[in-house]
């Protein structure tokens, strides 16, 4: 499971950057979407990307507090 943690971790900072790139292209006028760059020509493939994505953040949402140490830590008495 720790693996699978890891994968869907990634793919959410993956997916989180791109969407502050393709922010701040929007402001400066510029398209920063770096999926799109990489895999535009290839769209099939980068719409799995966008999926792989989702669903990673969705798996983190459900699954995060069980995983997380600070998250099922026991809370200290301050």
């Amino acid at each position: 499971m720790k693996s699978l943690h890891m994968v869907a971790w990634v793919l959410v900072m993956i997916g989180g950057i791109n969407w502050l790139l393709i922010g701040i292209g929007g402001f400066v006028g510029a398209d920063w979407n770096v999926v799109h760059l990489i895999l535009g020509s290839w769209p099939t493939v980068e719409w799995l990307v966008y999926l792989l994505v989702g669903i990673s953040a969705v798996y983190e949402i459900v699954k995060h507090k069980g995983m997380c140490k600070e998250c099922s830590a026991p809370k200290s008495g301050m």
